[in-house]
């Protein structure tokens, strides 16, 4: 029975002391998704929340592991444990809630419409009916097409990653597309093969399908974790280098959508 109790409270010890060795976080990322992720011509990962994920991981101390998968797949990959957190523009909804955690929030971007240029085309109903339009599977843009759109006369077809809706709108295949409007104006429109498109219409507001903004999607178990992701993205605010990455990125604060 010693020998029982002894061996319990071993495992026990070391499973705790196990839970709270965080030397190396695993963040999951669609790499698509430039200015926020992406690939550079060498093949190194390149962007926003990349820069923010490797100052976290140094406040912290932790090696920083980016592990890539398709958007759709991010959640269950999270639940898995294929990682140890999804860093790649993932808003909070009350549906993902049910599902997973999130640290503190990183950013907040608006939605918007993009369209060629001349179009007439508008984020509204009466505007779309008839018409083609591209989102990311698994995106909250998705999830606002097919609950304002897709029952109302618009096709809205879903792609495993943006740079297939974008490749689609440039074919003419698509109408327009619904993507974030950061991403959408920095990751396609101010690029060479942009050039012919825009913004269609004032962008898209709505919490409930859109999110409250962009945090680090985290298993709910996994609460020493989130305490320690949530006080090393308050010291980075604080020390500086928060606003530094932003600045690299952006001229303007992206805090505000």
């Amino acid at each position: 029975m010693n020998k029982l109790v002894i061996s319990l409270a071993f495992f026990l010890a070391a499973s705790g002391a196990h839970a709270k060795d965080w030397t190396v976080i695993r963040f999951g990322v669609d790499p698509s998704y430039a200015p926020f992720e992406s690939r550079a011509a060498d093949g190194s990962l390149v962007g926003f929340d990349i820069d923010i994920g490797n100052a976290i991981c140094a406040q912290l101390k932790a090696k920083c592991v980016w592990v890539e998968s398709p958007w759709d797949s991010v959640i269950p990959g999270l639940k898995a444990k294929k990682f140890d957190g999804i860093l790649s523009s993932m808003s909070v909804t009350e549906k993902r809630l049910k599902q997973i955690d999130f640290s503190d929030k990183i950013y907040h971007t608006p939605s918007s419409l993009v369209a060629r240029k001349g179009s007439d085309i508008k984020p509204e109903l009466e505007s779309l009916t008839g018409k083609r339009i591209g989102v990311e599977m698994g995106s909250t843009q998705e999830a606002y097409a097919k609950a304002h759109w897709a029952s109302n006369g618009v096709a809205v077809t879903s792609y495993q990653n943006q740079d297939l809706v974008y490749q689609d709108l440039l074919s003419g295949r698509l109408d327009a597309a619904l993507q974030d409007t950061v991403q959408s104006d920095m990751g396609f429109l101010k690029t060479e093969q942009g050039r012919d498109f825009g913004f269609a219409g004032e962008a898209v507001h709505d919490t409930q399908t859109l999110g409250f903004g962009a945090s680090i999607g985290l298993r709910k178990e996994d609460t020493e974790l989130k305490q320690a992701i949530n006080e090393a993205l308050a010291e980075i605010h604080r020390n500086g280098t928060y606003e530094k990455i932003q600045a690299k990125y952006f001229d303007f604060d992206i805090n505000n959508g």
